[in-house]
């Protein structure tokens, strides 16, 4: 399926911690969500910063957005160090309310983890400087241990019918 013209969340990948590693070696992570988007390789570290933006669009906003966590290997295949799921259902409901001039920081919605939504703690969509966002720390599944900090924020393109 091709996704919609005007669906786009940005993701705005923070940090990664407290990831077990599967190589003894140091670690040289990268994320890549289900589109093949990925962030740069941070060589060496085991709490990686990226601070870069990824755009996604949304093709059926009832799925999760999948996103995995690889270990950069040289010279054989890249280790997979955990996944989470996104459930971005919440943020667009959220965006689809439509909301105008609410003081920056006023808090929409709070969303509690649970087991399908691989948030580690309650995550809160809040109104900031005219924009809907969602701060969130995600578990990683299918690894001992690891969590990613990322935000969501939506992104109408232009000359899109937008949601």
């Amino acid at each position: 399926m091709e996704p919609r013209p005007g669906y786009g969340v940005g993701e705005d990948v923070a940090k990664l911690y407290n990831i077990h590693l599967n190589d003894s070696r140091a670690s040289s992570s990268f994320m890549n969500p289900t589109q093949k988007l990925k962030t740069r390789v941070m060589k060496k570290n085991i709490n990686p910063e990226w601070n870069e933006d990824l755009t996604l669009s949304v093709a059926d906003p009832e799925l999760p957005i999948k996103l995995t966590v690889y270990d950069k290997d040289k010279f054989s295949l890249d280790d997979k160090m955990g996944d989470a799921d996104i459930d971005i259902k919440p943020f667009l409901e959220a965006v689809k309310m439509h909301l105008v001039n609410l003081p920056s920081g006023t808090i929409i919605q709070r969303v509690q983890p649970n087991r399908q939504n691989c948030l580690a703690e309650e995550s809160c969509i809040i109104w900031q400087d005219g924009k809907v966002v969602q701060d969130m720390y995600l578990r990683l599944k299918n690894v001992e241990s690891g969590e990613v900090e990322l935000q969501l924020q939506w992104i109408d393109i232009p000359g899109s019918r937008g949601i």
